[in-house]
């Protein structure tokens, strides 16, 4: 019972303390209900501003113009509701209503803002463009433009001679946009054309246009289509309307078609072709933006001329992400995520109570994130978050709520900071007054004292100690601290601050030197000053070191800490210099820099130019830009060389450079290394002074330092394919303010790839890169990213783009023929054997040999999805070429080599065994592909397979009706004839096509007779008994090879399953046999019976037809039982071998006067063979 009150009082305590949290989580105290939008009057009209807000009351609403608080006046008036009611719109050069307008909405819990609000005044100004007199031919195209600015959009129309022109014929288009077109212009056409503009504000009539059209006398010329007047590239708003203009010209009247340059579907909802190809699309969203193409074609023929134009939709801002609101503890730390979307991106910034927040070493700002550290009790408010854009702007909020625990410790106390080295300070306190014993861990709290935006950063140790040294500071800064102390119930105050100083140390390197020579006997010798990071503290002076490149003996000097420049003086002419130096701060002196190479010019009468004054910027962490000028009073330039090369690394090869030339741009540099940029000016008389200068390049920047201020990515990217292998990229660099240099790198990646060194990186200071030596036929992603002031951009929206396919370079490979009839032959090849090859359809070129030495060629085509085709009505008797190319929409590959292929002449009864013909080695082929077949092909193939398929049910049921045992007292054997006597129906094992035949049973000598008394001839070497047969058939359904040497072993064998023998017997004079069943199906068994190769049987041939039809030796051993191994044959055939000599002794006497009628012929019922089988191996 105990156990259950102490459960109970446990879920009640858990369910208070989850009551107040619930509550907070889940607050609703002020939101807006109504907010302001935009709204367009005309002045002294009456204008209001809608603004509800809800919330716990009393709940106020103020009003804000341009970020300024507005004042409740005659002119300004606060409805009750919240409203803004002006109620006469003043628009003056002294003061207008026009601009931005917000409300705020404010309660005992905070205070939040509206979106803006634009108010416009309606008006139109003076026409941009007026309409331009033409002269026109008669059956042409008349076009007439004029453009205004106006808010809102004007209407434009049109008048003729001061009339409105009456639009009853579909040769009149007017445009949204205000063009004007008439197609096949009459002479009725002709006359004044002017445009009038309208909206709520006014309205205006343009100058006059004169229309002439001339008379044409005699046929048109032939023209090619020519576009007049094309689209060009637009940008607009969300659902908007969008004119795509495009007019064209030419002899036949060309065909306008559009399409999108990303192949995708145009969208045939919102977008209408008006007139006679312009291209309108109402409602603009997002995925209409791309790269549109207007293509003007000549009706019946491959003449064309294309246009395209951009169109970009601007998306106003929407969340992606919105912040929450969150309860915290003092001295916790708040995290708001807000991500928003549109086009351009919009701009994140962030509001406390309807004011901008303040950001400090508590409150940061990263990316578009806030978060408040070391909260206190006045961070308690409603945060809002605010997208906007030139679209507009949109807001979301969310509330911190602080909890305060009585039950906290006082702050730590006595904090203490003593320095102890360059980076290191030994921080100690003393515990707090109150609720010591309670403390749990303490928060060490630090930031570089000066400057602004400074990072705070935190340490958490336990409660066992009192002190703690930092030791990753800077050297030479100056660093704050503040200690909070931690409890399990929440945190105490923010300790005093204390501020302490780290010590100097040495340079962290040199400066980097200008080397120049304004005569032949002195060095200039100019640096800028360290920063304070490098030099991590005060310089107290410089070391300036130089020797000639020949001579060891080194002249040093030494400047005090304010120079920044020494002139070498009474050097030698036409001599090398290596100068080096070293700055020192009151830690000491730094290690010197490596040496810095010059050469002084040579003493000439004649003037060079001067050095070049040079400029090097790190443009990121790989890439340098060097800009340079020259002096007023130098000598004419030619040209420029610049050489650079990494310290202690030797020359780059010179880089040569036009006269107009003055910046370029040095890439793929490692981070943080330094690197020797020379340059010189090349005139009519020979090289220049030379201008020798050191750079660094910096580091990459660190995932924490890239929170900071990142710029936004390019937009807007398009994908242009030049051809097979390179793409052409455009892109937009994004809206925002930065006086130093930008760059871009490019990223280019096969999808899918695996390979790290198939992935290509561009750099350039263009808004556009063409991309070349890519894989044909292949789809890669492309993305781009921004570099500016050593910051990066994320990397833009991936754009995907596949490169078109080449022209197949190799020709289709494992060409075959086949004769499948006297006249017919099946042509099969394969793919050309190269990668990324998409074949739209094949060429196939037949000749017999007189035709192709006249050059006369039969042409037919097959789609690229076949690999077979049937030639038809060939001349019996012949030899054909056959030849294949492969082609695709770029273009045709080559011929495969001519493939022979030698016809008989016609044999009157149709061939059964297909010849074949090929252009590569013979092997086995499997084909499972598909060709085409023709009517009568198709009817014969069905007749054939009806009729095997009635000739297998009728032997089926043959052998069962026949199999049935039957009763015997004893054993049935096989007698086996005399091996030396050649047979019909045999062959002996080296016969050519023994691999065809089927095994026999061995031959009885003259007779059998089995138990039952009928007697059973088997013998097929002669006559037996007066046997008056002119054949002997026996059929087994197993069939059984012997390699013995015995004549009876070597003639004997076991049936094997699912093989038909025929053994039969011949007098001389005796009609011919009918064709086996082998014979029948696969043709004659002859050597010349097939011209199949083993390169036939290896195409993977896409046709119905396979070698794999005809017999392979190999499937007589694998379709054997697996009861009859090796050793199963030597002690069956010595079974057999026993039993045939004890029958026949015992049988011959007795059984000889039996008629010779009782001997089954063909249709004569016999045994079952099963049977004497299982009895001849039983015995």
């Amino acid at each position: 019972m105990g156990k259950f009150k102490m459960k109970l009082f446990q879920r009640w305590l858990l369910f208070l303390l989850f009551i107040p949290l619930s509550g907070i989580s889940c607050f609703s105290e002020l939101s807006f209900i109504t907010e302001p939008s935009d709204v367009i009057v005309s002045p002294k009209d009456p204008a209001v501003l809608d603004c509800q807000a809800h919330g716990q009351p009393p709940v106020s609403i103020k009003w804000l113009k341009n970020g300024v608080r507005l004042t409740e006046s005659q002119h300004i008036h606060f409805l009750p509701n919240g409203s803004l009611y002006i109620p006469k719109i003043k628009h003056t050069a002294e003061d207008s209503d026009e601009g931005f307008y917000q409300c705020l909405s404010q309660n005992k819990f905070g205070a939040i803002l509206s979106q803006r609000s634009c108010l416009t005044i309606a008006t139109i100004s003076e026409f941009l463009t007026h309409p331009v007199p033409m002269v026109v031919m008669e059956g042409s195209v008349a076009r007439f433009f004029c453009a205004v600015a106006s808010n809102p959009p004007a209407t434009i129309t049109w008048e003729l001679n001061q009339s409105t022109l009456p639009l009853s014929t579909n040769r009149i288009t007017i445009l949204p946009n205000g063009v004007l077109q008439i197609h096949n212009v009459q002479l009725g056409d002709a006359g004044q054309y002017r445009c009038v503009a309208a909206n709520i504000g006014s309205r205006l009539r343009s100058k006059e246009a004169t229309l002439t059209v001339n008379q044409v006398t005699g046929p048109k010329p032939h023209q090619r289509p020519r576009i007049i007047a094309g689209p060009q590239n637009i940008t607009v708003s969300l659902h908007q309307t969008v004119v795509l203009e495009c007019v064209a010209t030419g002899n036949p009247w060309p065909i306008i078609s559009w399409s999108r340059a990303d192949s995708k579907p145009i969208d045939v909802y919102n977008a209408k072709v008006l007139g006679n190809g312009n291209l309108v699309i109402t409602d603009v969203n997002v995925k209409h933006s791309g790269v549109y193409l207007c293509r003007a074609t000549t009706p019946g023929t491959r003449n064309y001329t294309i246009a395209a134009a951009n169109l970009t939709v601007l998306v106003p801002p929407s969340f992606v992400e919105k912040p929450e609101s969150q309860t915290r503890p003092r001295a916790g730390t708040a995290r708001f995520m807000c991500q928003a979307e549109g086009v351009p991106p919009p701009r994140i910034s962030w509001l406390k109570n309807g004011a901008e927040v303040h950001l400090n070493g508590r409150i940061k700002l990263y990316n578009s994130k806030l978060v408040i550290t070391q909260i206190i009790p006045e961070d308690d408010a409603i945060y809002q978050c605010v997208a906007e854009s030139e679209q507009g702007s949109v807001l979301a909020l969310a509330r911190l709520i602080v909890v305060m625990s009585e039950d906290r410790p006082s702050a730590p106390r006595n904090i203490h900071a003593e320095t102890i080295s360059s980076s290191a300070i030994l921080l100690a306190w003393e515990r707090p007054l109150y609720n010591t014993d309670k403390v749990i861990a303490y928060s060490i709290h630090y930031m570089k004292a000066e400057g602004l935006n400074n990072e705070e950063y935190q340490i958490v140790i336990g409660n066992d100690t009192t002190s703690y040294i930092i030791d990753d500071l800077e050297p030479a800064r100056n660093y704050s601290f503040y200690i909070v102390a931690y409890m399990p119930m929440g945190a105490s105050r923010m300790s005093d601050q204390v501020s302490q100083h780290t010590l100097d140390d040495v340079p962290l390197r040199t400066p980097e030197l200008t080397l120049t020579s304004h005569s032949s006997t002195d060095i200039q010798v100019n640096w800028q000053p360290l920063p304070a990071k490098l030099s991590r503290g005060r310089v107290s002076a410089y070391r300036l070191s130089y020797r000639t490149a020949v001579d060891a003996s080194v002249t040093s000097v030494e400047l005090p800490q304010n120079s920044t420049e020494y002139l070498l003086e009474d050097l030698q002419p036409d001599n090398i210099y290596l100068l080096r130096m070293a700055a020192a701060t009151r830690a000491g002196w730094c290690e010197p820099s490596a040496w810095t190479s010059h050469r002084t010019p040579r003493t000439t009468s004649s003037k060079v130019p001067s050095a070049p004054i040079l400029q090097l910027e790190p443009l990121n962490c790989t890439s340098i830009v060097a800009r340079w000028q020259l002096t007023s009073d130098s000598a004419p330039v030619q040209g420029y060389k610049l050489v650079y090369h990494e310290e202690d690394q030797p020359e780059q090869p010179t880089i040569q450079l036009q006269a107009l030339n003055y910046t370029f741009t040095i890439t793929g540099l490692d981070p943080r290394r330094k690197y020797h940029v020379k340059i010189l000016a090349v005139g009519q008389v020979g090289e220049g002074y030379q201008t020798d200068q050191t750079v660094t390049t910096p580091g990459c920047l660190s995932t924490r330092d890239q929170l900071a201020a990142t710029p936004p990515a390019p937009n807007n990217m398009i994908v242009l394919a030049n051809n097979s292998t390179s793409v052409s990229l455009r892109w937009s660099r994004p809206a925002f303010t930065s006086g130093k240099a930008v760059s871009f790198t490019l990223r280019c990646t096969p999808v899918g790839t695996h390979n790290a060194s198939a992935i290509r990186y561009i750099q350039t200071t263009k808004q556009s890169a063409m991309i070349q030596k890519l894989n044909p036929n292949t789809r890669y992603e492309f993305v781009v990213r921004l570099h500016v002031d050593q910051m990066s951009s994320p990397w833009s929206s991936v754009v995907y783009h596949q490169t078109l396919p080449s022209v197949p370079s190799h020709p289709p490979a494992a060409v075959r023929v086949t004769l499948i009839e006297d006249d017919t032959a099946l042509v099969s090849w394969r793919e050309p054997p190269e990668p990324n090859i998409v074949v739209t359809h094949y060429t196939i070129m037949y000749a017999s040999q007189k035709s192709w030495l006249a050059g006369n060629w039969q042409i037919i085509q097959r789609e690229g999805s076949h690999t077979m085709a049937l030639l038809e009505k060939l001349d019996p008797g012949s030899i054909y070429l056959v030849k294949i190319s492969a082609s695709n929409k770029v273009g045709d590959g080559p011929f495969s080599n001519p493939v022979e292929l030698a016809l008989k002449r016609g044999s009157g009864h149709r061939s059964k065994n297909p010849r074949h013909s090929d252009s590569f080695p013979d092997t086995t082929v499997f084909s499972d592909g598909r060709y085409h077949i023709d009517q009568n092909s198709m009817t014969g193939i069905i007749v054939g397979v009806s009729i095997a398929l009635a000739c297998i049910i009728m032997c089926a049921l043959i052998l069962i009706s026949k199999g049935r045992p039957r009763k015997t007292s004893g054993h049935k054997v096989i007698a086996v004839e005399n091996a030396n006597v050649l047979r019909p129906g045999l062959s002996l094992p080296n016969d050519h096509h023994g691999e065809n035949v089927e095994a026999l049973i061995p031959m009885m000598r003259d007779h059998f007779i089995d138990a039952k008394g009928s007697t059973i001839i088997i013998n097929s070497s002669g006559p037996v008994n007066n046997i008056n047969q002119t054949k002997r058939w026996l059929l087994f359904n197993q069939e059984r090879n012997s390699t013995t040497e015995n004549d009876v072993e070597s003639r004997a064998s076991l049936y094997e399953a699912g093989k038909t023998v025929l053994a039969y017997e011949e007098r001389l004079g005796a009609a011919p046999l009918p064709p086996s069943s082998q014979e029948i199906i696969y043709g004659p068994l002859h050597s010349e019976s097939s011209h199949s190769s083993e390169g036939s049987q290896e195409t993977g041939d896409s046709g119905h037809y396979s070698s794999e039809e005809m017999s392979d030796p190999s499937t007589s051993q694998s379709s054997r039982p697996a009861s009859f191994g090796p050793e199963d044959d030597i002690h069956t055939i010595s079974e057999l071998k026993q039993s045939f000599e004890v029958e026949t002794e015992e049988t011959l006497g007795r059984h000889k006067h039996h008629s010779t009628s009782e001997a089954p012929h063909c249709g004569t019922e016999a045994p079952h063979p099963a049977l004497h089988l299982s009895q001849a191996v039983n015995s």
